[in-house]
């Protein structure tokens, strides 16, 4: 179902409400409880700690989606930002929508959306709500921003993959505009340029069939519109933004980013930590406040590879976003008495953490005993590393020894135990942080759909 009116009802908050002026919510996707343990140890060892680690409040999240124990992360931000549960694949719709996977459009391009409008209908997001109050709003990612997680705070629709579609909810006044945006997202950043521009022969064959050149059309619309990290720097804070840096497809991991020379288009993308207080910046003029929703989106891309170093340095990338918004904020408001922040996972994965390594041990390394500091062995006599993950693409059909210099290159997998095409998600519990104005109530083991209602109570709605 496309984006349409509807009526918005406020529930009486939960405790004293209105604390909080401003939210921020970072979603690290697919940061399951071993994949933050595995980053605090690769960056600060086994006695440090991350950023978001330090956050004062606690909760533990369970994660199911209506039709699955393991979710995919359309339903699962969708619990956050509706307070609905719905089935995967689906985008902050009613828990009855049945997901209808798209079709391809003349160009070959999957996208074509084939959802009708009896399937269900939108649930209103927190972003909404805040609009709807008159606060200002955002949406940033280092995937593209038509993927499920940023999707997820502003479109309402029965299929993730119908990118073309989401992209034309965010455009005020066009046709498939989701009018519960008013007069649209303040900031948005992240990659996928393609689903905003018009197919063209060869230089943007993943363009829009429809011929729209949606970028254009927010122009008209007020939009500062950027392209690179330059154009971002350029941008000035009172006016709405949207910055796409990335031509067809998600930003650069963080390790391929900073990488020397960066690979794809990474040398002109910013890091997340630089989105974040730029759209900061934007956001902090309304003095209604903001909600803002920062996504570390290739944590769980790496993960799905089974690549766990990628996964662990976009992990740290989130990491010091979230350290770069505690910084910005805290130089006007030492005590957060305005601001609530929110650090959580939509889902875990199957990386696990296994051996029994001395510590020190370099987390990515083979397994090395705690008792004489010797590469430990399986039954076979092999070594092994001490993360692996229970399904992926690298699974041998006999092991063999592995050594350092194989285990610790930027490209290994890990090995796995089932072998699948691709490494699933997990259905286990992820981990909630928060600190700030009204966190307090951040505590014990939450559904994920509990949280919705506890930011609604923290901005008093």
């Amino acid at each position: 179902m496309c984006a349409a009116a509807f009526s918005i009802t406020l529930a009486l908050p939960a405790f004293a409400a209105g604390e909080a002026k401003n939210i921020i919510f970072f979603l690290g996707d697919g940061m399951g409880p071993t994949t933050v343990t595995a980053a605090r140890i690769f960056k600060y060892q086994e006695e440090g700690a991350l950023n978001f680690e330090q956050l004062q409040r606690t909760a533990r999240i369970k994660t199911y989606s209506n039709d699955a124990q393991t979710t995919d992360s359309a339903p699962s931000m969708s619990a956050y930002m509706t307070g609905v549960k719905m089935n995967n694949d689906v985008l902050s719709m009613s828990t009855d929508t049945k997901a209808v996977a798209p079709g391809k459009d003349v160009n070959g391009n999957l996208g074509v959306n084939n959802c009708v409008a009896a399937n269900g209908k939108p649930a209103a997001t927190i972003l909404e709500l805040a609009k709807a109050k008159g606060k200002a709003t955002g949406s940033i990612t280092t995937t593209e921003l038509t993927h499920a997680t940023p999707a997820a705070t502003y479109s309402h629709i029965c299929h993730r993959d119908t990118q073309y579609t989401i992209a034309a909810q965010l455009v005020p006044g066009g046709a498939d505009f989701n009018a519960a945006l008013g007069d649209g997202v303040d900031v948005l950043m992240g990659g996928g340029r393609n689903h905003f521009t018009p197919y063209v022969a060869v230089t943007n064959v993943k363009g829009r069939a429809d011929g729209r050149d949606l970028l254009a059309e927010l122009t008209a619309k007020g939009y500062t519109v950027a392209a690179t990290k330059a154009d971002m720097a350029a941008a000035p804070s009172n006016k709405k933004f949207i910055g796409l840096y990335s031509s067809k497809s998600h930003l650069e991991y963080e390790l391929d980013r900073v990488a020397v020379p960066p690979l794809g288009e990474g040398a002109t993308q910013p890091s997340l930590a630089e989105m974040t207080v730029k759209a900061i910046d934007i956001l902090s003029q309304n003095p209604n406040g903001y909600f803002l929703m920062v996504e570390g989106g290739r944590i769980d891309h790496a993960l799905h590879g089974t690549n766990a170093k990628r996964a662990l340095v976009d992990t740290i990338a989130f990491d010091d976003a979230v350290k770069a918004a505690l910084d910005k904020i805290k130089a006007t408001d030492p005590t957060l008495a305005n601001t609530l922040i929110v650090v959580t996972a939509d889902h875990d994965h199957t990386m696990t953490f296994n051996g029994y390594g001395k510590r020190g041990n370099p987390i990515l390394d083979i397994n090395r005993s705690y008792r004489d500091g010797q590469p430990s062995k399986d039954a076979d006599g092999n070594t092994y590393t001490t993360l692996v993950f229970g399904n992926g693409p690298n699974r041998p059909n006999l092991r063999t020894n592995l050594d350092s210099a194989a285990v610790l290159a930027d490209n290994y997998q890990q090995e796995t135990g089932v072998r699948l095409a691709s490494e699933t998600h997990g259905g286990g519990d992820v981990k909630l942080l928060a600190t700030g104005a009204g966190a307090n109530v951040f505590k014990g083991t939450l559904d994920n759909t509990k949280v919705f209602g506890l930011l609604k109570s923290a901005f008093g709605f």
